[in-house]
């Protein structure tokens, strides 16, 4: 039994050496409060700021923090910072989907109707300016134990030629031994294909023809009415529609997948819509030919847009079906076939070719779809990419394609294994995709293993990189409370200022048009060290000010207005006072990022020259290295200090 003394001895011992006690009791926490205070002094001063940069809260009336699960720059300037749902299934139940747009430059914050759920949506920037956002959350998952009614895919067929046929969440369907599940979306499904059939007789005749129908067919969840295993079934067979008669009856029916009690996944919606910057709205266009949840969607040079993968409407592995969309006509056509993990990341090279680094977030087998290499999306051949460490670790890993663009040099920084793995990884990587047989190369290490890292393009031409955790979900506290920006052209890392608020799953970051970054989110699955207390998602803001703008940011250059669509040929020209303080120049595709993939963003080297009181840049005309959109302007001075950007249109 531990000793206790009693009353008397507490006071005496107070009395007599009360103060050496309580000195000592409290010497650990004096130590962290007076080494908190220095550290605080330290970084707040010039010196350490121009060296390291510096970090501050944005200021978010309570109304406006959400849960920050995408973010997107706008070519007006300000931030789409998009929920929906937020991963809180209690939001999803009653139909609360959150977007916020953030104008950096006032500070100010306004919320927009959001029609659908586009928590785990792709995202897209567009040739006008507009984002595209396709896919999202139709249901949310049940782990294994939380099934209790049976669920699966029904295939409804529709044999009608004359019309298609609407079926409302809620619709029964009636197997042969009278085992009843019902729809837990709306379903349509498309007229029967008409066609013609030729047939010959027995002398190898034609015979007149005859017409051919081709049933229709579309997918939907459905779930057993009762509880329990009875619903259950494994095999294939023909259920009828509650309430449907006569000929209708006889067109239309359902051909049951496996109906199981297994775990369910999060389900895919087809919705897709632009946001327009300048109305400040969602704009509907035509749905997905696939309902998508976590999926890729990246431009390409003639404008339109490429969606890859997700979890489908009965929430499995998008197979390969991918499809374009075109946002000239707003409607989806059918892409090459090839299977990727969820959120894979997808870069447009020189040539037109996708490079996939294996950066991947989410959902997929360990042994499928993991190998990184180009894409031909013409002749849909793959050529894989060796020498990549540590290949068992690239899901939830950070990629970009390093700056200048024209280098075509792609870096994969960090990641872990596959799902809740514990295995995270300091590599890096670096490919040169120029070489007609390229390589990965490692880079130099992170300081520790790290997932969920988020990279942005600098102007100087580094990568700033910041915050992820070590562990699955910032697990057992490990979140990286660390940065540092990466040099390409010396291969290094070199120290930053550290950020105040850890980062991991659901956390974003994305350079804004001063020179600053912005970093969003965070979403640990628990909220202490010995993962006792679920976690609460992170909804503080915090901006990063680089080196450069804390040593003389009076002297930086600045460039006046001028044109804000690129001129046809590909020169533009603006008036500046200091034409001497303008070095080189970038034109800087704005990011549309979500759980650390951002295949927005690139940097394009411009040629510069000077006449004058004016400053001229070109922009190089292939589209692969250039595609059609609105970028941002950046000259930097011979230190590397930025410019505010100016906003153009290539077309």
């Amino acid at each position: 039994m531990a000793y206790r003394p009693s009353k008397k001895t507490k006071k005496t011992v107070l009395g007599i050496g009360g103060v050496a006690i309580l000195a000592s009791l409290n010497a650990p926490a004096a130590l962290d409060f007076a080494g908190d205070k220095y550290h605080a002094y330290k970084i707040s001063q010039p010196g350490y700021k121009a060296r390291y940069g510096s970090w501050a809260r944005v200021d978010i009336p309570e109304e406006y923090r959400t849960n920050a699960i995408h973010a997107a720059l706008l070519h007006t300037g300000k931030v789409l910072i998009v929920a929906g749902s937020g991963n809180e299934q209690r939001k999803f139940d009653k139909g609360e989907f959150e977007t916020v747009l953030w104008d950096p430059e006032k500070n100010t914050f306004k919320k927009i109707r959001t029609p659908e759920d586009f928590f785990c949506a792709g995202h897209a920037q567009l040739p006008d300016g507009r984002l595209l956002v396709a896919g999202g959350t139709a249901r949310y998952e049940l782990l294994d134990g939380e099934v209790t009614r049976a669920g699966g895919g029904m295939r409804v067929k529709n044999e009608n030629p004359d019309k298609a046929v609407f079926l409302k969440k809620g619709t029964r369907f009636r197997s042969p031994a009278g085992v009843e599940y019902e729809t837990k979306f709306d379903v349509t499904v498309p007229k029967a294909k008409r066609g013609f059939r030729v047939t010959y007789n027995s002398r190898g005749e034609m015979q007149p023809w005859r017409t051919k129908v081709t049933a229709s067919e579309a997918r939907v969840f459905v779930e057993a009415v009762e509880e329990g295993p009875l619903s259950v079934t494994q095999r294939q067979a023909q259920y009828e529609i509650v309430g449907l008669k006569g000929k209708d009856a006889a067109n239309t029916y359902g051909l049951s997948e496996k109906i199981t009690l297994d775990k369910q996944d999060y389900q895919g919606i087809r919705a897709a819509y632009e946001f327009d910057p300048v109305a400040e709205k969602y704009v509907p266009v035509e749905p997905m030919d696939k309902a998508r949840w976590y999926p890729t969607l990246v431009g390409l040079p003639d404008g339109r847009v490429l969606a890859v993968s997700g979890l489908d409407d009965v929430g499995m592995i998008d197979p390969g079906d991918n499809e374009y969309y075109d946002p000239e006509t707003k409607k989806w056509t059918p892409g090459p076939k090839r299977y990727f993990p969820t959120y894979p990341a997808l870069f447009l090279t020189k040539g037109g070719k996708l490079f996939y680094p294996a950066a991947n977030a989410g959902y997929g087998p360990a042994d499928k779809g993991r190998v990184p290499g180009l894409w031909d999306l013409r002749t849909n051949t793959f050529q894989r990419v060796p020498g990549l460490r540590d290949a068992d670790q690239t899901e939830t890993a950070s990629s970009v394609l390093l700056p200048p663009a024209q280098d075509q040099k792609v870096m994969l920084l960090g990641g872990g294994g596959v799902g809740e793995s514990k295995k995270s990884t300091a590599r890096t990587a670096v490919v040169d995709l120029k070489k007609d047989n390229p390589v990965f190369e490692d880079g130099p290490d992170l300081p520790q293993g790290t997932r969920y890292l988020n990279s942005v393009i600098m102007p100087d031409d580094r990568v700033f990189t910041t915050n992820g955790s070590v562990d699955y979900r910032g697990r057992s506290a490990s979140n990286v409370l660390k940065a540092q920006f990466y040099d390409p052209k010396a291969n290094a890392f070199q120290e930053a200022a550290a950020p105040t608020v850890g980062r991991n799953y659901h956390s974003e970051a994305l350079l804004l048009p001063d020179g600053r970054v912005v970093t969003f989110g965070s979403d640990p699955l628990f909220d202490d060290q010995q993962n006792t207390k679920l976690g609460h998602f992170e909804q503080r803001m915090e901006i990063f000010t680089p080196p450069a703008l804390h040593k003389n940011a009076a002297a930086r250059p600045a460039l006046q207005d001028g044109p804000r669509k690129l001129p046809a040929d590909h020169r533009v020209t603006y008036r500046t006072n200091h034409p001497e303080r303008v070095a080189k120049a970038r034109l800087m595709r704005p990011s549309a990022v979500t759980h650390t993939t951002d295949v927005e963003q690139r940097s394009i080297e411009l040629t510069v020259s000077k006449k004058g009181r004016s400053v001229t840049v070109e922009v190089p005309k292939d589209r692969t290295l250039v595609p059609p959109g609105w970028y941002m302007l950046f000259v930097t001075d011979g230190k590397g200090t930025p410019s505010e950007a100016k906003w153009l249109q290539v077309t």
